[in-house]
């Protein structure tokens, strides 16, 4: 039995369908699921956090980090900075 932990739950992840400590019977299901998971939240959450996947014995583990946040340009967009 494979299962799908998510280390930390951000508030994207608790407002979406996704459930996490998911078990499944079969290595590949779990490893698509994962993948699957890893790519939507990646994509389709606020894009605060980015979303890893590793693998430990039989756990699918998703680690979630902080994304850098870019430092502003200092313009303001008025177009006479420059």
């Amino acid at each position: 039995m494979t299962t799908i932990i998510v280390d930390k739950e951000c508030k994207c992840f608790k407002e979406s369908d996704f459930e996490n400590n998911q078990s499944f019977q079969s290595k590949d299901e779990a490893l698509l699921r994962a993948k699957y998971m890893v790519d939507y939240m990646n994509n389709e959450f606020c894009h605060k956090h980015n979303f890893a996947l590793s693998e430990v014995d039989d756990t699918l583990l998703i680690t979630v980090s902080m994304n850098e946040v870019k430092p502003k340009s200092g313009c303001c967009g008025g177009g006479h900075c420059s």
